[in-house]
C-alpha cells in the first residue's frame, strides 16, 4: 500500500470513529438528574438502533392533550443482554418509563428503567455513562 492511500484510509477511519463517539455521550452532557420523570405511554415508535435505542410513547398529559415523547435506552446490545429484546414489545403496547428530562426541553427522557407490558422491569440505561444508577464503574466518556 503507498503513502497515499495508507493517509485516505487512515482518514477515513478516524473520521468514522469521530462521528459514533459523538452520537455516544454521557448522561450528564443531555440530562437533568434532578429532574425525574414517569411517562405512561402507547408505544408508537421504535428506533433499535446504536448507540442509543428510542421509544417513543404517546403520552395524555395533565390537561388532556397528547403529545408523543422520545425515550432514549441503552443500544440493543446492551438491552438484550438485559433480557429485553425488540420481540418484547409492538406498536400500542403500553410501557411505564422511569428516567429523567433533557436539560435542552423538549420532550426526550433518559429511560432509566422501562416496564414492559407482562410487567417485566428493565434496565434502560447506558453501562457507564454516569447517570443514576448506572452501576458499570465505567468512567462517562468525555464531551
Amino acid at each position: 500500500m503507498n503513502l497515499r492511500n495508507s493517509f485516505v484510509l487512515s482518514a477515513a477511519l478516524a473520521s468514522l470513529l469521530l462521528s459514533s463517539a459523538e452520537a455516544h455521550h454521557s448522561f450528564a452532557a443531555m440530562y437533568d438528574a434532578a429532574k425525574p420523570v414517569r411517562l405512561v405511554g402507547k408505544l408508537v415508535k421504535v428506533e433499535w438502533t446504536n448507540p442509543h435505542s428510542y421509544f417513543h410513547l404517546e403520552v395524555t398529559g395533565k390537561d388532556g392533550n397528547l403529545a408523543t415523547w422520545a425515550c432514549e435506552g441503552a443500544g440493543p446490545g446492551a438491552l438484550s443482554r438485559r433480557g429485553f429484546n425488540k420481540s418484547d414489545i409492538k406498536i400500542g403496547d403500553t410501557l411505564i418509563v422511569d428516567g429523567y428530562l433533557a436539560k435542552a426541553g423538549g420532550k426526550i427522557i433518559d429511560a432509566r428503567r422501562v416496564t414492559l407490558p407482562d410487567g417485566k422491569v428493565v434496565s434502560g440505561g447506558t453501562p457507564g455513562d454516569g447517570g443514576p444508577g448506572d452501576t458499570t464503574g465505567a468512567t462517562p466518556p468525555a464531551r
